[in-house]
């Protein structure tokens, strides 16, 4: 459990939260490239409970700003995309860029009133289809080299999704390795074979789906690591007596874990939040082996969604899309086959901020304990003015943090620790594009 305090300084995410101003230290995702309207590239955003407005810029970048006209406060969403920048409706007042006023048709026309004002404007990057913002003080950090942003576009496909919860609960349901036995479970024969679904490959080397190998094995060695980019999560599972499971996820700190997708594929999902009791994931799904199917997988999650806010058509208003029957004929959740429903339900049935400090946690609970424990120390260090975890001051610490590795395998029961960091820089010689990526970190033990 966590005292009432620090459950306060780990959930408050706004501009003068300690935990707000350490999560605007890095790059944070906002608004899908694909969500941007082609004929009028502006669109509302809201993030960390600032609200903003997002644009794209002559040069095909994009800019940031406060969502706010500075001289009567109405809403610059829904301004005239103009010489470059966005022309407020009520006055003419023209912004660029970079929030600089540029124009004020009412004012004298040799008045320098324009040149006095600038509303708030944030750098903006765009990766494999998510436009990233800086909203910290100073110069961004530059991007590490992790694996979501250094595959090739057609690799890779960015989705995101609402969540109706405070960001912490989304990102402690990505690390917690054991809830996979039980959440995402099948009473009946696992029926999906639709590409891209993360339980329903076979692993190599059993025969098995993966949602009924870590079904039939409920109760995994649970190791933690700290390491460059965050933690390092092993949930290792005795299949016999000669071999076992073995499945490596991430923590990338602060808010971001990185889990294997099948035997080739990963994917990175970052948890923002919207405000202190909603938030939403943003995704890179990659893969080492061949390019993706962007369509197949895009049809596939819009099926599940309602636009423009991307919420789950299973929602709270229609108890997450529960079917009973389906409950004791075919999953253990009874509520469908996407496995973001059953992580969403199980978060958002927390309420929005959950309340920690009566919550019993236990061993198989290590990730979840460890992230909090490794969050307070950073949040720590942040105040004090020292480094914080996964944050690169310059290039060449940016491109020391590579991977991170997310492996799925089957490995000895003598040995594991090895067999998994082979296997992965296996997968990485093999592949079209990561060959010249090796994770560093595979070869150090924290």
């Amino acid at each position: 459990m966590l005292k009432k305090e620090d459950n306060e300084r780990l959930t408050r995410t706004g501009p003068d939260a300690p935990l707000g101003r350490m999560m605007r230290a890095y790059w944070q995702p906002v608004a899908l490239v694909s969500e941007m309207p082609t004929e009028r590239p502006v669109k509302a955003v809201r993030l960390m409970s600032e609200d903003l407005v997002l644009f794209r810029t002559l040069d095909g970048g994009w800019s940031l700003l406060s969502r706010f006209c500075a001289h009567r406060g109405v809403d610059l969403s829904f301004g005239r995309l103009e010489d470059g920048g966005l022309r407020c409706l009520y006055h003419g007042w023209l912004y660029g860029a970079d929030g600089q006023c540029l124009e004020q048709p009412a004012e004298p026309e040799h008045s320098r009133f324009a040149s006095k004002i600038k509303i708030s404007s944030y750098p903006c990057e765009e990766r494999n289809g998510i436009i990233f913002g800086y909203l910290g003080a100073g110069n961004p950090p530059p991007f590490p080299d992790y694996d979501c942003f250094t595959a090739p576009e057609e690799y890779t496909f960015a989705f995101k999704g609402l969540w109706e919860c405070n960001w912490l609960q989304g990102l402690e349901g990505g690390i917690d390795p054991s809830h996979v036995s039980f959440l995402h479970r099948f009473v009946g024969e696992d029926p999906r074979e639709a590409y891209g679904q993360q339980f329903s490959e076979i692993v190599d080397g059993t025969g098995e789906k993966l949602s009924k190998l870590v079904a039939d094995s409920y109760r995994p060695d649970i190791e933690v690591e700290q390491v460059d980019h965050g933690l390092r999560v092993l949930a290792v599972r005795a299949l016999t007596e000669e071999i076992k499971h073995v499945r490596v996820t991430n923590l990338m700190f602060p808010n971001a874990f990185v889990v294997p997708f099948g035997n080739s594929k990963v994917f990175c999902q970052w948890h923002v939040p919207i405000d202190d009791h909603t938030h939403q994931w943003f995704m890179i799904f990659y893969d080492f082996a061949e390019p993706t199917d962007q369509e197949t997988l895009l049809a596939q999650r819009l099926a599940e969604v309602t636009l423009p806010d991307y919420r789950p058509i299973r929602n709270r208003s229609n108890n997450w899309g529960f079917d009973a029957q389906e409950q004791r004929n075919l999953t253990y959740t009874g509520m469908g086959l996407d496995i973001n429903v059953h992580d969403q339900w199980a978060v958002e049935s927390m309420g929005s901020i959950q309340d920690r400090t009566v919550e019993r946690l236990g061993i198989s609970d290590r990730a979840v304990t460890a992230n909090r424990r490794l969050l307070l120390r950073a949040l720590e260090a942040f105040e004090a003015g020292s480094p914080t975890p996964a944050l690169a001051v310059d290039s060449e610490s940016a491109a020391a943090l590579r991977g991170p590795s997310a492996v799925d395998t089957i490995a000895p029961a003598e040995g594991w620790e090895e067999h998994w960091r082979d296997r992965e820089k296996e997968r990485r010689t093999q592949s079209p594009w990561a060959a010249d990526l090796v994770d560093s970190s595979v070869d150090r033990h924290a």
